[in-house]
């Protein structure tokens, strides 16, 4: 008969009762819960105490939808998604840019949910001098293999904070003296945009772009002339175009 702490896959996927319960109590970075709906025996009760002690997203799904996802296909109604590295704070990422002595530049990025997006942004990120890179807890992707791999590296070097709330953190860095420039086709051409100065370049989710709520509130929209026949590039080569006309004024403003 196995034991339930061999029910855990490997130190991202963690599936049985036990094993999720251990990751929590050993201090693990648990990105996202799943939860088998109608649940709420004693150590389905000791695991949401500890999960909503860390924050952590709870999504509660069918039965149907765990054995899908399930590797081991004995997840007992409980399954965890780890992160594959540590998470930083948005002080950390100002710290940096402190001891640099520059202006913050820090990649807002709203409900990016390509792993490989994700990773690629991280590593632009740094070899573009950006401070940081902040994400959101729900509804996008976290640190997982995938994205830590599809950095090469860099995450190494740039700390990713996430946050429970894209908006009201944008508020909060205001209060700092950040300025928010918003990816999305309908702004105006970044190279009529001050992008100098202690800023914030934020980039939507794949499909959707930036969402309503976060684009409201953003000091301007910034849009990629585009002169082909298709109407939008990748939200990692978005990033990167943006990025680097960043440099440019940056450097010429010196």
């Amino acid at each position: 008969m196995n034991n339930e702490k061999d029910f855990l896959v490997d130190d991202h996927q963690i599936e049985g009762r036990n094993a999720v319960l251990e990751a929590f109590r050993s201090g693990k970075t648990v990105d996202k819960l799943y939860l088998q709906e109608g649940l709420r025996d004693g150590v389905i009760s000791s695991i949401l105490r500890d999960a909503k002690k860390r924050d952590v997203i709870v999504n509660f799904v069918s039965k149907e939808k765990l054995d899908q996802m399930s590797k081991t296909k004995k997840h007992q109604g409980v399954m965890a998604i780890c992160s594959a590295y540590e998470y930083s704070t948005v002080e950390d990422i100002f710290a940096i840019a402190e001891e640099k002595g520059e202006a913050p530049f820090i990649f807002i990025l709203d409900e990016i949910e390509d792993p490989h997006n994700l990773g690629a942004i991280i590593r632009t990120a740094n070899l573009c001098g950006a401070h940081g890179v902040i994400i959101p807890k729900r509804r996008a992707v976290g640190l997982t293999a995938t994205v830590v791999k599809a950095s090469a590296g860099a995450i190494n070097y740039t700390p990713v904070a996430k946050v429970t709330n894209i908006a009201k953190t944008i508020e909060e860095l205001k209060d700092k003296g950040m300025w928010f420039a918003c990816a999305d086709m309908g702004g105006e051409t970044m190279y009529n945009c001050n992008l100098t100065g202690s800023l914030g370049l934020v980039i939507g989710n794949e499909g959707s772009g930036v969402s309503r709520l976060v684009k409201e509130k953003c000091d301007y929209i910034v849009s990629i002339p585009m002169k082909g026949d298709i109407d939008s590039l990748n939200a990692s080569v978005a990033a990167g175009v943006l990025a680097y006309e960043v440099v440019r004024q940056r450097i010429m403003s010196k």
